[in-house]
């Protein structure tokens, strides 16, 4: 209930935001409202899938990313309108990324070798999650690149579920559809993924895509 009501509070915010009342009121609401979820999904990056940041020397806290994550929200929104909460959370989740892996980058010293990678929004935590580097490796980019080419659907619930961690419920909840209908488009795209990328199971750097 309260999930749902979270998801009903900033879809009506962000129909303000394409209205007429003034941006930065706006904006402030969205964000207020919607804290909680961001923190969960800040943790959930961080420490499932870029451990390395919160370790020394950077020890990178959940809060901390939050607060980035808050302050490019807040310019961000200002220039771009989410039309549905979907894609709000696709764009917070894109820019978490996007503050992983310049922070990661500073503490490798490496290329800016993710800005290759800057229209794929799962592209950072795949690769992550997957056990690997934060600096992709052919392998990994294989990867990418098979989640980037599943179907639409399939593409959005791994993101939500596999990489954005959130439950089959919740995933359900802002789709619009059952929880059997998260299922099966999981499983699908689960399916997908070990056909296209068979001959890299087994590896320390190769995703597995149990269900």
């Amino acid at each position: 209930m309260v999930e749902e009501q979270t998801t009903i509070a900033v879809q009506r915010y962000l129909d303000d935001l394409g209205g007429d009342r003034t941006t930065e009121p706006v904006v402030r609401d969205i964000l207020a409202r919607s804290a909680r979820r961001l923190q969960i999904l800040c943790g959930n990056l961080l420490y499932r899938e870029y451990p390395r940041l919160a370790r020394p020397p950077l020890n990178l806290q959940q809060d901390e990313l939050l607060s980035a994550l808050v302050e490019r929200l807040m310019r961000a929104l200002h220039a771009v309108h989410p039309g549905s909460v979907r894609q709000f959370f696709a764009l917070a989740n894109q820019h978490m990324r996007w503050e992983l892996n310049e922070l990661a980058r500073r503490l490798d010293g490496q290329p800016r070798a993710q800005e290759l990678l800057e229209g794929q929004a799962v592209a950072p935590s795949a690769a992550s999650s997957a056990g690997a580097t934060d600096v992709p490796t052919p392998d990994m980019l294989r990867i990418l690149q098979a989640i980037a080419d599943l179907p639409e659907d399939e593409r959005e619930v791994f993101d939500l579920v596999r990489i954005q961690g959130l439950s089959h419920g919740e995933v359900a909840t802002l789709l619009g559809v059952s929880n059997k209908t998260v299922q099966r488009r999981l499983q699908r795209g689960l399916l997908l993924l070990a056909e296209g990328l068979s001959d890299l199971r087994g590896q320390r750097h190769g995703a597995t895509f149990e269900a």
